[in-house]
């Protein structure tokens, strides 16, 4: 993985056929983790990191930017292992948060299990997966406000005060402060 950057930035974008996004991801070459992700409730919209942008720059891929995110409002609460195996991926984890619409992320499962008790009750949209190179698939919690993150972890975590903290800290208070692609 490249160095992190300091101002990273996600990109909304469109593509006159989005199977041309397969086809440039095959050409890409092997340092480069092509990653992008329609945003729901679209149907042509999508989000991708700085380092996918760059890669389809020199493959030309032709796309239309609509707007630009700073990587940096969207957060991410890692258990220890996703911290482990994914922290060279923070801007595809949260290019994720951004196909949902979301302001943060927090790891929640491995692999379909949980330690953690969540009840999915509240409905499987408010969930996501990333699976690692490493072969572990991370289940994600998603949060479109601070609140909401607040009281789920507040309850997940039997107030465990840095995860409270994590929470407190989320940039952005709720989605609609997210970047408009319209």
């Amino acid at each position: 993985m490249p160095a992190r950057r300091l101002m990273n930035r996600l990109t909304y974008f469109t593509i006159e056929d989005e199977s041309m996004l397969a086809e440039a991801f095959a050409e890409m070459d092997d340092d480069v983790f092509a990653i992008s992700y329609k945003v729901t409730g679209t149907d042509d919209v999508f989000v991708t990191t700085a380092e996918t942008r760059e890669a389809m720059d020199r493959h030309d891929v032709p796309y239309n930017v609509l707007a630009e995110e700073d990587a940096n409002r969207v957060s991410v609460y890692h258990s220890n292992l996703s911290r482990e195996e994914l922290g060279d991926y923070e801007d595809p984890i949260k290019a994720l948060a951004l196909a949902y619409r979301a302001v943060a992320l927090a790891c929640v499962g491995v692999n379909g299990e949980t330690d953690l008790g969540f009840d999915l009750s509240e409905g499987t949209d408010l969930y996501t997966y990333f699976t690692a190179p490493a072969g572990h698939t991370f289940i994600w919690r998603v949060f479109r406000s601070r609140d909401e993150a607040v009281e789920f972890l507040t309850k997940l975590t039997l107030g465990d005060p840095g995860a409270v903290a994590w929470a407190k800290g989320i940039p952005l208070s709720a989605s609609d402060e997210l970047v408009s692609y319209h």
